[in-house]
């Protein structure tokens, strides 16, 4: 599962580097349109993925661990 999600992030990321490419080029309107809004969804795409994939963990700063032990908490 995890190897699976890893290509969809690697092709996110390649189709992501691929439209800011195109948009370096000469284009017509429409077609800038089009790349920008690809690029986009893209984008969006690669970030619901990679939170998924990777969720965030805050850790415990470790003065607020060493006051709960004081304090005979967790």
């Amino acid at each position: 599962m995890l190897d699976e999600d890893l290509d969809r992030i690697r092709a996110h990321r390649n189709n992501i580097h691929r439209y800011r490419r195109l948009l370096r080029t000469r284009l017509s309107e429409l077609e800038r349109q089009f790349i920008e809004r690809r690029l986009a969804e893209e984008q969006s795409k690669l970030v619901a993925l990679a939170a998924t994939t990777f969720p965030v963990a805050f850790p415990i700063p470790k003065n607020q661990v060493a006051a709960s032990v004081a304090e005979g908490g967790q």
